[in-house]
């Protein structure tokens, strides 16, 4: 299974908003197939590692062992029901980390296989494979985006000078992992201010990967047309109080102000099909999404040989848990999940 969930992260930031999915055909302790999702709307998991088994083992897969990082799919949407094939190919014992959350599949496919001879044992590594996809759980079953916090500091917790100039703070190999990490999510948010302060692009040109749907808050759509993340080069959410339509590659999304920016951004976003979400700021919009304990993961880049004099403090968590820490020359990262 360790194996299962090795392959399905290679399908990091090409699946969604399908889950990452790796599958491992083991006969006499010989592993004779496996597979991964590569991309959303190709061939799943399962149909990879079946169709990995080389000639001379095709016979062998019907007295093998199939072990699945998430329950297989029992619906017909872009690809047929994964069921269905593990059934057809005559597979007796199937080994699953976990049940997949999405509502056309909720442990039918566990069913299905049972009703049809098929072992199923399950769950294996289960915390580990909900780790995994921690996007896909959160957005089935809490039915919103998961939230990444990302913002970066000096030593002294400040995230930008004076009047909120702007300085920089992170390294250009940090820089680097930061568009990693921005072509693994489905979104990247920041506020108005930020857009206005920095005119970011919000890419991944710095890292080949794809470009996340970017998401800015300007409730009087008060930002110019001419700000980088408002150009018609990759897709774009407005959130605002003003009007709702879309041009270019530019959805205006309205909400209703008395209905709170945070509730409708995330029906916005969900209604959008996005898995995850980056906040990269300002700190103003970081603030609310941490008083409301919306929020999953947070990224906190700390320089930790620059000193900003009488500028703007960096947000503050509450209710984390540090799970992990890594150090890029001055830059010391810390990966916080909430409690």
């Amino acid at each position: 299974m360790q194996r299962c969930l090795q392959l399905a992260a290679s399908g990091a930031g090409a699946v969604a908003p399908n889950p990452m999915v790796g599958a491992v055909l083991v006969h006499d302790d010989r592993i004779i197939g496996e597979g991964f999702h590569t991309k959303y709307g190709e061939a799943h998991a399962e149909v990879n590692c079946i169709n990995s088994v080389a000639v001379q083992d095709q016979e062998l897969i019907k007295e093998g062992i199939l072990y699945v990082s998430l329950e297989p799919c029992n619906h017909y949407g872009k690809t047929p029901a994964c069921t269905d094939l593990i059934i057809h190919s005559k597979i007796k014992k199937v080994v699953v980390a976990c049940k997949d959350p999405f509502e056309k599949v909720n442990g039918s496919g566990i069913e299905k296989l049972r009703a049809n001879g098929v072992e199923v044992i399950m769950p294996v590594l289960e915390k580990d494979a909900m780790w995994l996809n921690r996007r896909f759980f959160t957005f089935h079953e809490k039915k919103r985006p998961y939230i990444i916090l990302k913002w970066a500091q000096s030593d002294n917790l400040k995230m930008a000078g004076e009047h909120s100039t702007v300085i920089k703070i992170s390294n250009e190999i940090t820089d680097r992992l930061v568009h990693k990490w921005r072509s693994e999510e489905a979104g990247i948010m920041v506020g108005t201010n930020t857009a206005l302060t920095d005119d970011p692009s919000l890419t991944t040109r710095l890292w080949k990967g794809n470009h996340p749907v970017r998401v800015v808050v300007d409730a009087a759509l008060k930002l110019p047309a001419s700000l980088n993340l408002l150009d018609d080069r990759y897709p774009t959410i407005i959130v605002n109080t003003c009007k709702r339509e879309t041009l270019g590659s530019k959805l205006f999304y309205k909400y209703e102000a008395m209905d709170g920016l945070l509730p409708a951004t995330m029906q916005a976003l969900q209604q959008q099909n996005l898995l995850s979400v980056i906040i990269e700021g300002g700190g103003k919009l970081l603030s609310s999404f941490i008083r409301s304990g919306l929020w999953d993961e947070a990224r906190i880049i700390t320089n930790r040989q620059l000193y900003i004099k009488d500028g703007i403090n960096a947000p503050t968590l509450e209710n984390e848990i540090l799970f992990k820490k890594e150090l890029i020359r001055s830059d010391e990262i810390c990966y916080y999940k909430r409690n």
